[in-house]
């Protein structure tokens, strides 16, 4: 019996001391993690000696409604080790700087008493600047002390500003829904330096396009709580349980309540394992998957069997049944402009009639102005900004017609691009006549050319495809085999259940997306296909349906109190803000890399006249007339240092600032110029 000696042996049970002594704390402090996730988990952080020992998930969050799962277990893998990340012994917890620049300041220094007259010392030195500017990428780095790094920093901030101007210096950082506080305090720095805060959601490709693009919003998704709600979930390039760790419990429960789930990835990956249905889509090719689905869903459920509820939910909430102008240029017809109310004579003196748009009217017969469109929210009354089936100009009902299919006066063959392929179809497409200032014009709806660029036939004539297995001719289920990877029979059975579901349901079909779609070129056309089944099936704008962009969220909910001490608005306006693609596209010569537009399309294609001298620019050209009319912030904005000008302004026009202004805003080229059309630096003549 030794070894019931051995368990009553005290010093054979030390090791229980060290486990006590493992989970011992004096005190629970509440704390989250600031980190790019933005879940903003709610921990109890169990404190030692001011040493954090352990860490663990609250459980006492609010119940956001009884039918519902709750919140928690909400946390992730990585806040519970986050203690060991903040112990670690590899954890940078000094700054550092580059060994041949710190000797050169420090050599300055001793000269400079002056940190700006050192900086002088150190940056104008020619051979100096380029030994610590070759020393770049090669490691080298020294550890310092916060007093000597600031000092650099400082210096160097002043006398950029001095030699070049304020809006020289650009500061960037990440998300604020990452720390609010953190975010705001260099940002407001920058501000009241007079210099640039870039954007960071578009920059790093988290912003998805296709959401301002389609709705005029950056990322208004759902709470993810609503993905209980869903009957029909669909995860494209959306890895939740890597990504959105603390709420992917929300889409497990969802499955438990009957919902079904269906995960596209190339990779098995870790929702795949427990979904209902994987399709390993080929990378980068789920929008061909899409756009054969949608052709499925126009061709069954919106021609051969009409449904009711996403007809109805077509007229309502999409731009469908607005009226679009055929030209015909080089002897083919192509889709021109939505038709505007300024163009007829009934609302050819409305304000704003360049920004209101027309639908065709089943009651009247006639076309009318619906009340809600673009111009309707700039318009002196107020009030008229949702859109709704109300005359725009009497107020009375319409009911506008979603497609000219049996009743057109015609059929116009119209001219179709397919770029994938290199292709071009002649379509026919009904049409109706309406009465311009410019005479009569044919038009025909949004739905009706979307019938038509999908290649649903409806009986009509031209390029369209014979059946679902036609492989030469967009978007058929057998046309996507040769991008996808995937059977014609999948896209067909899912493109079926999808409808169904959001038939019976009124719309709770889902689609949970992410990086692994957006990181992609063209991701806006992948994920504008995936919003097009949403909205062939009306499910945006229900609970449980819609498209739900996680790459990242920012949901600051003190938005407003907190712009204004993290942009300096109460010192000073507007602030000095850029979108950091086209800082980089302009400052970093990425657009030397790019040609004019039409060059790379392989589609001879006609165009109107008015789009043709805008498809023979480039992209950069687009850059420079957006900031020469003022839609565009750009900086630094001129050739010379803004300070400069102010100097010079105050000689011209001393005593008047009314006049300092306008002689600033009357300065031609020989003074200055915007600094993103310097063509004397940014000359197209040596790749043209």
């Amino acid at each position: 019996m030794n070894w019931i000696e051995e368990i009553s042996n005290p010093h054979a049970r030390q090791w229980e001391e060290f486990y006590r002594n493992r989970w011992q704390h004096d005190r629970v402090v509440r704390s989250t993690h600031g980190v790019n996730c933005t879940g903003s988990c709610s921990w109890m952080i169990y404190v030692k000696d001011g040493i954090v020992t352990w860490e663990l998930q609250a459980l006492d969050y609010p119940i956001l409604n009884n039918g519902l799962p709750p919140y928690e277990p909400r946390g992730c893998q990585r806040g519970i080790s986050f203690s060991w990340y903040q112990y670690s012994p590899i954890r940078v917890k000094h700054p550092y700087i580059r060994g041949v620049l710190v000797d050169l300041w420090r050599k300055a220094k001793e000269t400079h008493k002056d940190p700006v007259e050192a900086w002088t010392a150190v940056i104008e030195n020619e051979a100096g600047r380029k030994s610590f500017h070759q020393a770049r990428g090669k490691g080298g780095f020294r550890r310092t002390s916060w007093d000597e790094v600031t000092e650099i920093i400082a210096a160097s901030t002043m006398y950029t500003i001095k030699k070049y101007g304020p809006d020289r210096i650009i500061g960037f950082s990440p998300i604020p829904a990452m720390s609010m506080l953190s975010y705001a305090g260099g940002s407001r720095l920058m501000q009241m330096l007079g210099a640039v805060s870039m954007s960071f959601y578009d920059w790093y490709s988290d912003l998805p396009p296709a959401s301002p693009e389609t709705w005029g919003e950056q990322t208004d998704v759902a709470e993810s709580a609503d993905w209980f709600n869903s009957k029909y979930i669909v995860s494209v390039g959306s890895n939740m349980s890597m990504t959105r760790t603390p709420d992917v419990h929300f889409a497990a429960e969802a499955r438990h309540n009957g919902t079904k789930l269906v995960v596209f990835a190339p990779d098995f990956n870790q929702v795949a394992k427990y979904a209902d249905w994987w399709v390993p889509v080929n990378a980068g090719q789920d929008g061909a998957f899409w756009m054969a689905v949608n052709h499925v869903i126009m061709n069954e459920f919106h021609y051969q069997n009409p449904t009711p509820y996403f007809l109805d939910y077509m007229k309502r909430y999409t731009d469908s049944p607005f009226l679009i102008e055929l030209n015909e240029v080089d002897g083919k017809f192509v889709p021109g402009r939505m038709v505007r109310a300024g163009q007829v004579e009934r609302t050819k003196d409305v304000e704003n009639g360049e920004w209101k748009f027309l639908v065709w009217d089943e009651i009247s017969n006639a076309p009318r102005m619906p009340q809600g469109s673009l111009g309707f929210r700039w318009q002196k009354q107020k009030g008229q900004w949702n859109l709704e089936p109300k005359d725009g100009l009497d107020g009375s009902e319409i009911q506008p017609q979603l497609t000219f299919f049996g009743s057109s006066e015609e059929q116009l063959s119209v001219s179709f691009a397919e770029f994938g392929e290199g292709k071009s179809f002649q379509r026919n497409v009904p049409v109706r006549y309406i009465e311009t200032a410019n005479g009569k014009v044919a038009v025909t709806t949004v739905y009706d050319l979307l019938m038509a660029q999908y290649g649903v036939g409806r009986g009509l004539e031209g390029d369209y495809p014979a059946s679902y297995d036609d492989e030469n001719l967009s978007y058929t289920p057998a046309w996507q085999e040769r991008y996808t990877g995937i059977d014609r029979q999948t896209v067909i059975q899912f493109a079926r259940e999808w409808a169904t579901t959001a038939e019976k349901t009124e719309g709770k079909c889902m689609i949970i997306i992410g990086a692994g779609v957006n990181h992609w070129y063209h991701n806006n056309l992948i994920y504008r296909a995936c919003i097009g089944a949403l909205m062939l099936t009306g499910c945006v704008g229900r609970n449980g349906g819609g498209l739900n962009h996680y790459v990242g969220q920012e949901k600051l909910a003190p938005m407003a109190p907190w712009a204004s001490i993290a942009f300096a608005l109460d010192w000073q306006k507007p602030p000095r803000q850029m979108n950091s693609p086209s800082f980089h596209y302009i400052n970093s010569d990425q657009w030397r890399y790019e040609r004019t537009y039409t060059e790379p399309q392989p589609v001879s294609r006609p165009e109107t006249e008015s789009h043709r001298d805008m498809t023979q620019e480039h992209t950069l050209d687009a850059n420079i007339r957006a900031v020469r009319m003022g839609w565009l912030p750009s900086y630094p904005q001129f050739n010379v240092s803004s300070l400069e000008i102010i100097r010079k302004a105050e000689q011209a026009m001393a005593d008047d600032s009314a006049k300092r202004s306008r002689w600033t805003c009357r300065a031609d080229s020989t003074r200055w110029r915007i600094s993103a059309d310097d063509s004397p630096n940014r000359s197209f003549d040596s790749f043209s």
